[in-house]
């Protein structure tokens, strides 16, 4: 990643330097405090160069806005709030209607992913997914049985995918860290 980014949306911007910190502390996830944007200036501030909690969210609002960081929110440990039962429904539809009923299904309070992707024929037809939490398998089918009676969808070709074991789930990683510099070049 290249720094200093487009300053022309920031006012007050912060350093390269501030910025590399910022992106690297944000990518770690927001710390658990009551005030966290102000935890990580007082984190990325120097004697000469302090950076103040607007300058903090400022920065992290330009960068959405020139598409650096296209989703900015939290990653819910959903098994641990009991909900056990996730299921990715694959969907094959038709390619001139995908993109509205991917738009319908995003909508969806229940839905919290969705996305398109290529198929893969013969093998794979299906090129909509979306995934469905709830606390049982029956709750998660009633969900999806009321989307598909909500939307007409009841006689689209789709396969229900519960998911087994949970491995890791974490927000997605840009920043290089030294420790990562040195292992390259190694």
């Amino acid at each position: 990643m290249t720094f200093p980014l487009n300053k022309s949306h920031i006012k007050n911007s912060i350093n390269k330097l501030q910025q590399e910190m910022l992106f690297a502390e944000i990518e770690q996830g927001l710390p658990l405090v009551s005030e966290p944007y102000f935890a990580i200036a007082q984190q990325i501030s120097t004697p000469s160069d302090p950076v103040t909690e607007q300058q903090v969210i400022n920065t992290i609002d330009a960068w959405q806005q020139q598409g650096l960081i296209r989703r900015f929110g939290l990653v819910v440990r959903h098994r641990k709030l009991g909900y056990n039962a996730n299921a990715m429904v694959v969907w094959n539809i038709d390619s001139a209607k995908v993109d509205l009923i991917a738009q319908q299904l995003s909508q969806e309070p229940i839905v919290t992913l969705c996305y398109r992707r290529p198929r893969v024929l013969p093998h794979w037809p299906y090129n909509l997914f979306c995934m469905i939490h709830g606390k049982n398998r029956e709750q998660v089918l009633a969900q999806l049985e009321d989307i598909c009676k909500k939307y007409d969808l009841s006689h689209i070709d789709k396969n229900v995918l519960f998911s087994t074991i949970a491995y890791k789930q974490q927000g997605a990683r840009y920043a290089v860290t030294s420790s990562h510099n040195n292992e390259q070049e190694n």
